[in-house]
């Protein structure tokens, strides 16, 4: 079944002055959302660029640029005398878990890797909160970027007590998440943590690192845990790409 600009549809009257990010990119957030959510189910025509172009109030070559993008992304096909079809969604399941307990903390997804951005240095963290523990006094500094099937997922900057460090090898931040580090580490108890998810959009930077489209939805997670002698030991804040993540939230 084609879908037609007949159907009633909120795009109507969009405002693109809201981001400064070109109309075209901006239009093709919008037809990136409609297949995700299938609004566009996959192997059916979508409409045309003239019905297009006109329920969007915007000029038809605006409308091929955005197509463009998702052809690119191997969302859509076109074909001539034919017509567009959509051949694909952004992301056929959620894989990455962003767990609420601490068990789940320690997982990460079959098939990862880890890219360190920027290797270990002396920093104080900007996003600490007093009031769950005594400050350390002073902090080992890494960035991180994690991939799966040749996708970046996630970027993450980990703080870790300086004394904690010297016990912790180099290289286990290149296989493990900073919270299995810290769990597997002897003689270290962790006996409170801490983790605040927030939803935003991604900026030029974060869309460059995560290979996003330009505002696309992005998950915010700020964590901490504390030792049993009062001390915030690890501090992480992290940006999940919004298509991959799920928040595992247990009740009981």
């Amino acid at each position: 079944m084609v879908t037609t600009s007949k159907q009633k549809n909120p795009s109507r009257g969009i405002d693109f002055s809201r981001s400064a990010a070109a109309r075209y990119v901006q239009l093709a957030s919008l037809f990136r959302r409609r297949v995700e959510s299938g609004q566009w189910p996959v192997g059916e025509q979508i409409p045309t660029v003239d019905n297009l172009a006109e329920e969007c109030s915007v000029a038809r070559a605006t409308v091929r640029q955005a197509l463009t993008l998702l052809e690119k992304e191997n969302l859509i096909a076109r074909y001539r005398a034919k017509g567009t079809f959509v051949i694909g969604k952004p992301q056929e399941q959620f894989w990455c878990e962003v767990a609420s307990n601490w068990d789940g903390q320690l997982i990460a997804p079959e098939g990862v890797s880890i890219e360190v951005l920027a290797a270990r240095d002396r920093r104080t963290p900007a996003t600490a909160d007093p009031s769950l523990g005594e400050m350390a006094k002073s902090y080992q500094y890494w960035r991180r970027r994690h991939w799966r099937n040749g996708k970046p997922y996630y970027l993450g900057e980990v703080y870790i007590d300086e004394t904690i460090c010297k016990r912790i090898p180099a290289k286990a931040f290149e296989t493990k998440t900073s919270m299995r580090i810290l769990r597997e580490l002897p003689g270290l108890e962790i006996v409170a943590a801490h983790q605040t998810l927030t939803l935003g959009s991604a900026d030029p930077e974060i869309a460059e690192q995560l290979q996003l489209p330009l505002n696309a939805p992005v998950a915010h997670v700020h964590r901490s845990a504390v030792d049993r002698n009062g001390t915030i030991v690890f501090i992480g804040d992290g940006i999940y790409r919004g298509d991959v993540v799920r928040l595992d939230i247990k009740l009981k």
